[in-house]
């Protein structure tokens, strides 16, 4: 089951992982309030949408009233036949590397945490690191040395230490949540000076 998109952001804050503002908006009106003079996203919550951005049910740099109206409508349409569905409005991230970060219980090893080049490019270059749970900085900082995209992601080392972080804290929510099975943030938009994590799919 996937656990609803707030109570999975609440165990994110939990853990200090920080992520995009974000609300919940039941009409076109609400969204433009929300945006507040300042660039959106609007995406549809379904469990029926697992990819989101190919089915076009994301709707990002969303500007003025007539701009995120016509969005907003567009969006409803196509999410009626992935019913029940919410649609969710959310600042925009300021620009910077995507990246995955997450993981997944295996019956084998236990709970196993990853990170690795995010956004559309994780399905075609498989770029990605996998350790099991609890990991411990040296982890962390192996797991990075170990993606062809290290560099890339970490600004030549300036973010390696946010990422690091990052890294650490999801494992510690793995470890400490039995009932997480699966959890999914992607993407993490990583900066020089900080990050966002943009989506968040936790299955329970």
């Amino acid at each position: 089951m996937q656990l609803e998109y707030f109570k999975a952001k609440g165990l994110l804050d939990k853990q200090g992982i920080r992520s995009i503002e974000s609300r919940y908006v039941g009409s076109a009106v609400d969204a433009v309030k929300f945006a507040s003079d300042e660039p959106i996203v609007l995406k549809v919550i379904s469990e029926k949408a697992l990819h989101k951005s190919r089915a076009g049910l994301v709707m990002t740099s969303l500007a003025g009233k007539d701009d995120i109206t016509r969005a907003y409508s567009g969006l409803e349409r196509k999410a009626r036949q992935l019913a029940p569905y919410r649609i969710i409005a959310q600042k925009m991230a300021r620009s910077g590397i995507e990246i995955i970060l997450g993981g997944r219980e295996d019956p084998q090893f236990g709970k196993l945490v990853l990170i690795g080049l995010g956004g559309i490019y994780v399905e075609a270059f498989k770029d990605f690191a996998l350790r099991v749970c609890p990991i411990t900085r040296y982890d962390a900082r192996e797991m990075i040395a170990q993606l062809k995209s290290g560099k890339v992601i970490t600004y030549s080392g300036k973010a390696e230490k946010i990422i690091e972080d990052l890294l650490l804290k999801a494992s510690k929510l793995l470890e400490e949540n039995d009932r997480i099975k699966e959890l999914d943030l992607n993407p993490v938009i990583v900066r020089e000076d900080g990050y966002d994590v943009v989506d968040i799919r936790v299955l329970v």
